[in-house]
């Protein structure tokens, strides 16, 4: 336990990056297990990542980032996007998934495909996206958290247009549109914010016991 919080007083959002220092592969698929494990309602999964480790792509991502040099600078850049599709072909899938990897018959999931039909497919466009994009969160989360447990350095992103990067990543022939990005490498040695103290609530403040 006391691992997991000296690993979270550790990471920072690093906004320099060693360029030289790449981040192993076996330590990327590490992370993005972590992400492809990740919590998220029903197990529906409404996003997908795409990792971004072509330098030429990066360079062309960099000016829809605001010229942040995380974007260039670090080993891999994920982009986190949530799905648009979420009809019933996907959840078609869904099921489809849980028989094969679950070896059970497709009764066994009727209940769990009707809750989805009484909920999620009811949804408006607009309520779908907002729900998908939350729960793109959570898996971002557990990317950061992984990556402080490998000791590689992440920063999240929101600063960028997803616009451009959709267009650029060819996502919107995917039903996918870009929320948020995660950065991974190393720290460097000029990043004067790894010296910095975390300024965060009090437990008092944050957490309402009752």
């Amino acid at each position: 336990m006391l691992n997991i919080i000296d690993n979270f007083h550790w990471r920072y959002a690093t906004k320099l990056f060693d360029p030289e220092q790449k981040v192993a592969e076996q330590d990327l698929e590490a992370i993005l297990e972590t992400v492809r494990l990740s919590a998220s309602s029903f197990g529906l999964q409404p996003y997908e990542v795409i990792v971004v480790k072509d330098e030429a792509i990066k360079a062309q991502l960099k000016p829809a980032a605001y010229d942040q040099p995380q974007i260039t600078d670090s080993s891999y850049l994920l982009v986190f996007a949530y799905r648009t599709d979420i009809n019933q072909a996907y959840l078609d899938q869904f099921i489809e998934d849980h028989t094969k990897i679950r070896q059970a018959p497709v009764e066994e999931f009727a209940d769990l495909k009707a809750m989805i039909q009484g909920s999620v497919l009811q949804f408006s466009q607009e309520e779908k996206d907002i729900w998908a994009s939350r729960q793109t969160y959570i898996a971002l989360g557990n990317s950061l958290a992984a990556a402080a447990e490998l000791k590689i350095d992440a920063c999240p992103m929101e600063g960028f247009l997803p616009e451009i990067f959709d267009d650029i990543l060819g996502l919107n022939s995917r039903a996918l549109k870009s929320v948020a990005l995660v950065a991974l490498g190393y720290r460097s040695k000029d990043d004067d914010l790894q010296h910095a103290k975390k300024v965060r609530k009090s437990k008092e403040e944050l957490f309402t016991r009752i």
